[in-house]
């Protein structure tokens, strides 16, 4: 055993695991994968209803609570006790699994400049901005494509460190299942300006179109090494503190493809897209600038999920017709039309609406409103494939129960809207 890793830390560890495993193994946890899997085959039995805290986790389970001291340890008692509270204080519909996942060490390389970010605050909880390296054409000489580094030597002493510890009690996973993969496009208004990039698709579109195309070429070059490596992993589960896409859970009989035998390829996998950046322009800019360089990198994906905090109302055409593989499109409150995206889903695609976190966030949650919110939503989404997806949680005002005490209350309305 490691010499800097304390007896008591071994022992907590061990004791948080016999939980898990005990949670992982209830009937449960069948079920809810299995209505995962009916969901994202569009043939959900239910509306599922989800939790990810997020950056709320600080106040769920403090780290300042934590008994471990060894940095690594420390991580897995986090991942450990984040499982146990949600599913006894939480209780959705997500699947607790018995699974360590190692992460691969990787480095991750540069794109040749540095993009220095400003916090409002000082720190990373608050407002931020960059501060763009590329102001002129003459800027794009010093992007260069990433070579990424896979510290497998590192990565292997991670795991057999965890499997010293939790033999017997939890499977032990080296993961490759990149859990927030978006088409990594965003970085141009870090490379150029928000405001910059707007201003460019009319008087210069030229460098725009420059760095799009490098961004979608150093994703692809990257996708390529990570698959020639083959550390690459089906991602139909996650860690706790992650999700699939911009917030579902992957669990499906369509992934991996048929053909899948030992090492997982980006056609096995989920993939996302999001046009956070592009949310203000329409649709023809949006294919100009934006779409054309992700579709190179969602047409990799066995199945791909779209949107993240955006509203999509004048863009679900053109997602449909241009993603083969789509099968997920974001509904975020307040900024969505629940209307126009249940006209445009139906059943052919998957409802993720995602309410606004804002009432939870309150030192007096409005139960009443968030029952009319929930009532009016189900009514609307009556034929959809619908699921609801509580994230981008700041904060619960530091009340454990609140997240729970929504689930309870949004399966309420759900058996309501079902009993009538």
């Amino acid at each position: 055993m490691n010499k800097i890793i304390k007896d008591n830390e071994v022992y907590i560890l061990k004791k948080l695991a016999e939980k898990v495993a005990e949670i992982s193994a209830r009937p449960i946890q069948k079920e809810r994968i299995n209505l995962w899997k009916a969901m994202n085959g569009l043939k959900p039995e239910r509306p599922l209803v989800v939790v990810y805290p997020e950056r709320a986790w600080d106040e769920l389970v403090p780290e300042k609570e934590l008994v471990c001291i060894n940095p690594q340890l420390r991580w897995w008692e986090l991942t450990l006790r984040r499982q146990i509270f949600h599913s006894e204080m939480i209780d959705d519909d997500r699947p607790i699994h018995g699974n360590i996942l190692i992460p691969w060490q990787i480095d991750w390389g540069n794109i040749g400049v540095e993009i220095e970010a400003v916090h409002a605050a000082g720190h990373g909880n608050e407002a931020i901005r960059w501060e763009p390296p590329i102001k002129t054409e003459k800027d794009l000489e010093k992007l260069r494509y990433r070579n990424i580094y896979i510290d497998r030597e590192k990565t292997y002493q991670i795991e057999s460190l965890a499997n010293e510890i939790f033999d017997n009690l939890l499977n032990v996973q080296i993961y490759g299942g990149i859990p927030f993969w978006s088409t990594g496009l965003s970085k141009l208004t870090q490379l150029r300006g928000l405001e910059q990039s707007m201003i460019d698709m009319y008087e210069n579109p030229k460098i725009l179109h420059s760095i799009m195309s490098f961004l979608c070429k150093d994703r692809m070059r990257v996708m390529d090494q990570l698959e020639e490596e083959n550390v690459l992993s089906v991602n139909n589960l996650t860690p706790i503190e992650y999700f699939i896409g911009s917030g579902h859970e992957g669990y499906c009989d369509e992934l991996p493809m048929d053909d899948f035998k030992k090492h997982a390829r980006w056609k096995d996998m989920w993939g996302l897209g999001e046009m956070q950046e592009f949310s203000g322009v329409g649709p023809e800019h949006f294919n100009e600038f934006s779409l054309q360089y992700q579709l190179p990198i969602l047409n990799r994906f066995g199945l791909t999920s779209y949107g993240c905090c955006e509203p999509l109302d004048k863009m679900y055409q053109i997602l449909k017709k241009n993603i083969p593989n789509l099968r997920r499109l974001s509904v975020t409150s307040p900024y969505a039309d629940k209307k126009t995206a249940a006209d445009n889903l139906e059943d052919n695609l998957i409802y993720a609406w995602k309410p606004n976190p804002t009432p939870l966030a309150t030192s007096g949650v409005d139960w009443d409103w968030i029952e009319k919110d929930i009532s009016e939503t189900l009514d609307i989404a009556n034929g959809c494939c619908l699921e609801i997806v509580m994230k981008s949680t700041e904060t619960f005002n530091f009340d454990v129960a609140r997240p729970g005490k929504w689930v309870k209350t949004v399966r309420a309305e759900i058996e309501k809207s079902t009993s009538i």
